[in-house]
């Protein structure tokens, strides 16, 4: 199998493997793939900036970005991490700057991808939130 359904079979699997979708029907993953965009990130690419209007998350797939606030790095996060979900979920502006460490495989999620797929598979948005919750606990341990 080649192209665009040959890799939503491989991102597809990729997710079925990451508790925070271990709920999820093989239906409800293949939606969630389906509605996201798969992109690759360069190196060095700031994926979003602090202190901006919340209009993205990314499900990242494999690589690695620093957080970073007023420039200090406060987090590395890879493989099977949420990053800008925070500000969608909680309607803010960015608390921090995303900026891709390696080569990125990630998955794209625009506010109106968020909310169509929060109406349609309920437990998504505990998903997002609870990547939220785990994101907070850690900010206020720092």
């Amino acid at each position: 199998m080649f192209g665009k359904e040959s890799g939503d079979n491989t991102r597809i699997k990729q997710l079925a493997k990451l508790d925070r979708f271990s709920g999820f029907s093989d239906d409800e993953i293949k939606m969630v793939v389906e509605a996201a965009t798969y992109l690759t990130v360069p190196e060095g690419w700031a994926m979003m900036s602090e202190n901006t209007p919340a209009d993205k998350a990314y499900l990242i797939l494999s690589g690695e970005v620093s957080v970073r606030r007023g420039g200090d790095e406060v987090a590395r996060v890879g493989a099977g991490d949420l990053v800008g979900e925070m500000a969608l979920v909680n309607h803010k502006l960015r608390s921090a700057t995303v900026v891709s460490e390696t080569p990125l495989e990630a998955l794209h999620f625009t506010a109106e991808t968020v909310a169509e797929l929060n109406a349609k598979i309920p437990h998504f948005s505990a998903a997002l939130t609870g990547a939220t919750e785990e994101r907070l606990k850690q900010d206020s341990s720092d």
